[in-house]
């Protein structure tokens, strides 16, 4: 297979390079250049936020099987690409969101639920939903629904994460002391590690998949307590896990996702939202999960490799809780020390 990835340097686009060239495909990147890239791979140089930004790409006359496209800013750049690859690509690939789902999606949403309005595909940057769905036209009005895949992403973890969810969580238990844990520990989440998607969607492009796939694994598949028992398992600093009622937390003002990433309450709009879509059909399509504890350790492995300090995407808000502010917090719920509060674990 040949493949060319649209990007192919940060997180999603680095594991689908990795998992290609792991199967012996022949991989073409076209990115701007700023970042390392495995070796292997024939890098094209290019700005997609430039007016010439694909011009790499029309200098020459090679074709690809699959592209794969993980924009995620004004949806006129992926027109500009799918416009000059339909004649050359045999199938094209969008790394799209669950943003697109008109909000608030209800618990079990599949792909038939509401979308959002989509930007205009040639449209600047408007908002993130909304650029997603732009692109998502954009893509099925250039190749056809027949050669289209829109890959709808939920929370994505996993090594080379540059948005700060896991990486802020492993950190943060590292350091050790007392650890304001949202509750309740048996809280149900829904995520895909990186490597899963890239693997999945190499694989759903080889059988000529089309059409849209909500990608993420099934709700439960970890919980709250899973996940930071694991990183608690894998940094083995001496934190404390202090679980702490969903209402407390909220009282406080602190901010569900931003503040603490993945978690958001239970029994909201906001839950059913994210942590709680019915992704039968991308696992009947093959999407296999790997446990949360494999997730974590990879992660931290990752995160210790390049010094402990994970990339940051800049169009991403910053994540996680001032530890004063978290200080504050634990004293409120009864936290304290020396103390001994009954939802402390």
């Amino acid at each position: 297979m040949r493949l060319l990835v649209l990007g192919g340097t940060e997180f999603v686009g680095r594991a689908v390079v990795e998992a290609a060239l792991g199967r012996g495909w022949e991989v073409t990147v076209l990115n701007r250049g700023r970042h390392h890239q495995p070796a292997g791979v024939r890098a094209l140089r290019g700005d997609r936020t430039a007016p010439d930004g694909p011009a790499a790409l029309a200098g020459t006359a090679d074709t690809w099987d699959v592209v794969v496209d993980t924009w995620s800013a004004a949806p006129r750049a992926v027109r500009a690409s799918a416009r000059l690859l339909r004649g050359r690509a045999g199938r094209y690939v969008y790394v799209s969101s669950c943003s697109v789902y008109a909000w608030p999606a209800p618990a079990g949403h599949t792909e038939d639920a509401p979308l959002v309005e989509g930007a205009d595909p040639d449209a600047d940057l408007t908002d993130y939903a909304r650029d997603k769905r732009g692109a998502e036209i954009a893509v099925v009005e250039e190749f056809g629904e027949d050669r289209s895949l829109l890959v709808r992403c939920g929370l994505i973890l996993g090594p080379y994460e540059n948005v700060g969810r896991l990486p802020w969580w492993l950190t943060r238990i590292a350091r050790g002391g007392r650890v304001l844990a949202p509750g309740p520990r048996d809280l149900p989440l829904q995520y895909v590690d990186v490597r899963d998607l890239a693997a999945w969607t190499l694989g759903a492009a080889e059988r000529e998949l089309s059409g849209p796939y909500t990608l993420a694994g099934p709700s439960g598949h970890a919980t709250m307590g899973t996940l930071l028992e694991a990183c608690a398992a894998v940094t083995g600093g001496p934190a404390e896990l202090c679980w702490t009622d969903p209402r407390v937390i909220l009282d406080a003002g602190v901010e569900p996702w931003t503040q603490l990433p993945v978690w958001v309450p239970p029994d909201s709009e906001l839950h059913d939202h994210l942590h709680a879509a019915d992704v039968s059909r991308a696992l009947a399509a093959g999407l296999r999960c790997r446990p949360v504890e494999e997730t974590v350790a990879d992660t931290w492995a990752w995160l210790r490799e390049i010094g402990g300090t994970a990339p940051m995407r800049p169009d991403r808000t910053v994540k996680g809780l001032d530890p004063d502010r978290e200080a504050e917090v634990l004293a409120t719920a009864g936290h304290v020390p020396g103390g001994v509060p009954g939802t402390t674990s």
